[in-house]
Order: structure tokens, then C-alpha cells, then sequence
């Protein structure tokens, strides 16, 4: 690799490493939510708190995230994408310790705050990395880094579906995990693009409004997100609140919601080769309504678990999607991207928030049915991500080097 003011030159072998790299990065990074999730009836109990106090503790990831965000970007330009990476990984793998920690709802809400930064600092961090890697060899492949976070966050689940079916002390669990995690994760990162900002390059700017084009793609994002997040933290306690099902059971909803989210976002950048982003995302989304009602009207813990594995297939494209169609939207795609994002992360940090103060005042049968009816708008606004069709005419990486303006990243 050689670097010179603007241009970073590297090999096809070091740019096909990246990618390999970048998503056991994403694996990582999804193992560590998925662990979470499935431990958070026990994390309600050891603190003693209600539905309702525990959707006001998950709105505290949102916060984090939102103060932290930001600063991912700067800490990139200062220290390098890949150093930057390394430290924000390692931070977010040992933040899933805390959670498990808090007695009450105070230390429970703080350490949440920590999770919830790191987390954001870290997915801005390896987002940045897979769209540069994606840039360099000139096809998609965003989807497919999505589908390995799902398959992260099924590995991890299903570890903590073992945990809590075998009672096992959730701090023990978490601990051990975290350690995993974080040798995992630095391993992963010795290969990703290092990335290095010019020395006269001015730092990326603290924040910034998202375009008027990006406000309507961030509005689809924002629906399957909000369920995929409603999803991942709160399926185990529905089954056991709504439906009495035990705690292993319950815990295995959230795998098998995860199972599809890896399985269709795996099987993503062929499917919308072949059919096109708009009716992929509409048949997604109504999978993912029929989903919803399955699992509003559910008879038993068994089909809730079908209903929620729908709601992960018809969601899991639709990100990917979003960020690429808000690249084509405009005069300034990175602006429209950091917008979508925006929009798309922040609503999957509230929605578990949403979802606990919902289900506090009503029901969660009813928290779930707001979740399918926003399923039902991704079939309604499906039309806005047609820009994200992909017509590739070629390769930017042959035989030899690929270059990339560093400027741009």
C-alpha cells in the first residue's frame, strides 16, 4: 500500500482481505447485541424494575449514541480509520458487561448510556469501512456485511438462549462473552483499510442536517428499524409476559428473529440483482406486516416465534437499501448517507424505549401492532429506494491495484 495527499492505492489481495475482515467486524459487532438481547428479562429482574421503567432504561442507548456519534468520525481523521476502529470495537465489546451489573434503575440507565455510545461509535466506525471497501470493488456488498452482524447477532443469541435456559448468572455470562469478544474483534481488525485523513484535511464537522431527499428514504428506514430494534429486545420478554413461555423459550424468539435477519440479508445483494430494490423491499414488507399480525394474534409461544422470525425476513434489507439509494439521491451523497443513518440508527435505539412505555401504558400486544403497522409502510413507500438498483457495467479491482480518493472516504 502507498499513499501520497489524496489517493490510497491498494492491492486486489489487500482489498479482498478488507472485506473478509470488515465482516468478521460486523460479526463481532452483532454477537455483542445479540448477547444482550437475549438476557434482558433477566437484566429487568436483577434490577427490579417494570416494563414501563425499563423502556425509559433503553432510551438511554439512544442518548449515548446520539452525544457519541459524532465523535467517530473526528476520531477516525485523528488516529486513522483502522486504529479507530480497533479502540471503538474494544470499547463496545466490554460494554456489555455493565448492563448485567446494575442493581436499580439509576446504575442501569448509565450503563446503558455507555453501551449505547460505544455501540454507535463503533457501527459508524465499520460502516465507513464496509462502504470504502464496497467502493473499491465496485459492486454491493452492503447487505451482505448486514447479513453477517445478523449472523453475529444469531451466534450470540443463541449462546445466551443456552445461558438463560440453564439459568446461568447473567454476569457470568456477559463477562465471559465480552473477553471472547473483544480478542474476536481485534484479530478482525489488523486487516481492515487503514485509512488516513491529510494532514490539512478539515475534521468532519459535529453535525449536520441530512438533505430534504435523504428525509423520506430515512422515513422507510426508520419503520424497519423500529422493528427490528422492538424486536430484538423485547420478543423474549412478550413471550414470556403475553404468552407464559419459559425463559429459554422466550429467549429463543430472539433467535430465531435473528436467524432470518442473517438468512435474508446473506441471500440480499443477489435477490435485488435479480428482482430490484423496490419489489424486494415491498415483498419484504409485506412478510414482515404478516408477521406482525402473527404475532399480535398469537395463539401460542410457537407461532409468535414464526411471526417473529417473519417481521427479521421482511426487515433486512431495507437498510442496505436505504444508504444506497440515498447515494444516488442527490448532489451530496455522503450528506444523504450520514442523514439516512441518522434517521435509521436513532430509531433503532428508540424503539425499545417506545415499545416499553407503550406497552406501560396499554398493552405490548398493543406495542406490537404499532410495530406492524409500520411494517405495512414499507410496502407503501417501497417506490422511494428505487435509486438503490445497482446497474454495475464493471470491476474497479482487477489484476492489479485499486485506487480510491482518501478524501472521499
Amino acid at each position: 500500500m502507498t499513499k501520497d495527499s489524496t489517493v490510497t492505492v491498494y492491492s486486489t489481495q489487500q482489498v479482498k482481505r478488507a472485506r473478509i475482515a470488515v465482516a468478521a467486524v460486523f460479526t463481532v459487532h452483532g454477537a455483542v447485541t445479540g448477547s444482550f438481547a437475549t438476557r434482558v428479562p433477566w437484566i429487568q429482574d436483577h434490577a427490579g424494575v417494570s416494563a414501563g421503567q425499563l423502556g425509559l432504561a433503553l432510551a438511554f442507548p439512544a442518548i449515548g449514541a446520539s452525544i457519541a456519534m459524532p465523535l467517530a468520525g473526528r476520531i477516525s481523521h485523528r488516529f486513522g480509520a483502522r486504529t479507530a476502529l480497533r479502540a471503538l470495537l474494544t470499547l463496545w465489546t466490554l460494554a456489555l458487561i455493565l448492563p448485567a451489573l446494575a442493581p436499580n434503575l439509576v446504575t442501569l440507565c448509565a450503563a446503558l448510556f455507555v453501551y449505547g455510545a460505544t455501540a454507535g461509535m463503533s457501527d459508524v466506525a465499520m460502516n465507513a469501512l464496509g462502504v470504502e471497501v464496497e467502493n473499491r470493488l465496485d459492486k454491493s456488498i452492503m447487505s451482505g456485511l448486514h447479513g453477517m452482524w445478523s449472523v453475529g447477532a444469531l451466534i450470540g443469541s443463541a449462546a445466551g438462549t443456552v445461558a438463560a435456559h440453564t439459568a446461568t448468572d447473567a454476569r457470568t455470562h456477559h463477562l465471559i462473552a465480552a473477553l471472547v469478544l473483544t480478542a474476536l474483534g481485534l484479530i478482525a481488525c489488523r486487516d481492515v483499510l487503514d485509512i488516513q485523513s491529510h494532514p490539512d484535511e478539515e475534521p468532519p464537522p459535529r453535525f449536520t442536517l441530512p438533505p430534504k431527499s435523504a428525509l423520506i428514504i430515512g422515513a422507510v428506514g426508520f419503520c424497519a428499524v423500529f422493528a427490528e430494534g422492538a424486536s430484538l429486545d423485547w420478543s423474549a420478554v412478550y413471550l414470556r409476559d403475553v404468552l407464559d413461555s419459559s425463559d429459554g423459550l422466550a429467549a429463543a424468539s430472539t433467535t430465531a428473529f435473528a436467524l432470518m435477519m442473517a438468512v435474508a440479508r446473506i441471500a440480499g445483494d443477489r435477490i435485488v440483482d435479480r428482482f430490484g430494490a423496490v419489489r424486494t423491499v415491498r415483498t419484504g414488507g409485506v412478510m414482515a406486516t404478516a408477521g406482525g399480525l402473527l404475532v399480535v394474534f398469537s395463539p401460542s409461544p410457537a407461532a409468535a416465534m414464526c411471526g417473529f422470525g417473519l417481521l427479521g425476513l421482511g426487515v433486512a434489507v431495507v437498510v442496505p437499501l436505504a444508504f444506497a439509494a440515498a447515494g444516488r439521491s442527490g448532489p451530496n451523497p455522503s450528506q444523504a448517507i450520514a442523514g439516512v443513518a441518522t434517521i435509521t440508527y436513532t430509531s433503532g435505539l428508540i424503539a425499545p424505549s417506545a415499545i416499553g412505555s407503550l406497552a406501560e401504558a396499554t398493552s405490548l400486544v398493543v406495542s406490537f401492532g404499532v410495530v406492524t403497522v409500520l411494517a405495512f409502510g414499507l410496502v407503501l413507500g417501497a417506490g422511494v429506494l428505487r435509486s438503490a438498483d445497482r446497474k454495475v457495467t464493471g470491476s474497479a479491482v482487477g489484476e492489479g491495484t485499486t485506487t480510491k480518493s482518501a478524501a472521499g472516504s
